[in-house]
């Protein structure tokens, strides 16, 4: 079957090969996959610029939706032809501390989907059966497959922040995990809710106000202008979904005292400003990483509704996996917000920019 690949570490080791079809093992199902997004860690991970462990050869994809087309004999809550979607902790020790108190996604040595587990950028994927959720009737396979990087944000703006109906909001980032995040700010009732991005990021204004967000702005001076706008002198929660460390000082400048910033997003490099600020403001500074089982079931509850159809405009493009490396490129030059790979589209269907 075909799989994009990352066959080892540095830029440009990524490719469509011809790979191995996956064994289904006792607590396992085999999905074919309908639809995998590509998320902004596969770009860097093409790109040679990751922070986080690997282990290569390795399929990637963990963003994915898809059908039950085989199930181990141990397997006992999903039969073929259920429509599921999965988690991305595709091997946990079930018996360490992180598993018993309900935080195996902080498992250490967890191996995910995509980085230290064979992924779904295939035609098929081997899933543990504790992973898969069922896909709702009313999701389509396209926003199953936003169902992860929902529960990402989810996870950071839900879960790990505290946000109260009127509260101000910037959201530090663009892309995906900023842009859901922001659209769940406004689903907790926050207002005015602002999104910091770059300047190639105004060509996703119309997607914004799509997703309820109030003004977009390109520095710390144009968010504080809107906030002003607002009779506000700063934010109360600021989420980093960018990952830079000027995202970070950004977040950190506009939170107003004793507020809170959510640090989601990755990056390589080291923290280059002063930390004071979380010490004259009295902040609080928390991280948020990956998803749990509770998280999965109110983010599949909360997309089946009709209202969540609007988040499916992050997409804007979807091929076949032959060529993923334009969807990669795509995603990584701004063009699309969420390029999404469609393994077993009968025919091309595929969304151009533009």
């Amino acid at each position: 079957m075909k799989a994009v690949v990352a066959t080892a570490a540095g830029r440009d080791r990524v490719e469509l090969l011809d790979a191995r079809e996956p064994v289904c093992g006792h607590e396992q199902v085999i999905v074919r996959v309908e639809a995998v997004g590509v998320c902004g860690s596969e770009v860097h991970i093409q790109h040679g610029t990751i922070s986080w462990d690997m282990a290569y050869p390795v399929t990637l994809g963990h963003e994915f939706s898809g059908v039950v087309v085989e199930v181990g004999e141990e397997v006992t809550g999903f039969a073929v032809g259920d429509r599921v979607v999965a988690e991305t902790a595709a091997e946990i020790d079930t018996s360490s501390e992180w598993s018993r108190t309900g935080f195996y996604n902080l498992d250490p040595h967890r191996r995910g989907f995509g980085a230290r587990a064979d992924g779904a950028m295939a035609e098929r994927v081997a899933v543990p059966e504790r992973c898969l959720h069922r896909l709702p009737d009313e999701v389509s396979f396209k926003l199953g497959a936003l169902t992860e990087p929902m529960c990402v944000a989810y996870q950071a703006t839900c879960v790990q922040t505290r946000i109260r109906p009127g509260d101000a909001v910037a959201v530090v980032g663009a892309g995906t995990i900023g842009l859901l995040s922001a659209w769940l700010a406004t689903r907790s009732g926050a207002g005015p809710v602002i999104v910091i991005g770059l300047a190639r990021d105004a060509a996703r204004i119309d997607t914004m106000k799509a997703l309820g967000v109030t003004g977009f702005a390109t520095s710390t001076e144009d968010a504080r202008e809107i906030l002003q706008s607002h009779g506000r002198d700063g934010v109360d929660v600021a989420i980093d979904a960018a990952g830079a460390s000027a995202a970070l000082r950004t977040a950190l400048d506009l939170t107003r005292p004793n507020g809170q910033v959510t640090k989601v997003g990755w990056g390589l490099e080291p923290y280059a400003y002063s930390l004071d600020p979380i010490v004259a403001k009295q902040l609080t500074l928390r991280g948020s990483f990956s998803h749990t089982w509770a998280v999965w079931e109110r983010v599949l509850a909360l997309l089946a509704r009709e209202t969540s159809r609007v988040v499916e405009q992050i997409v804007g493009w979807e091929g076949p996996l032959d060529e993923w490396a334009t969807g990669f490129a795509l995603q990584s030059d701004g063009s699309v917000i969420k390029a999404m790979l469609r393994p077993h589209a009968l025919n091309d269907r595929r969304q151009r920019p533009g």
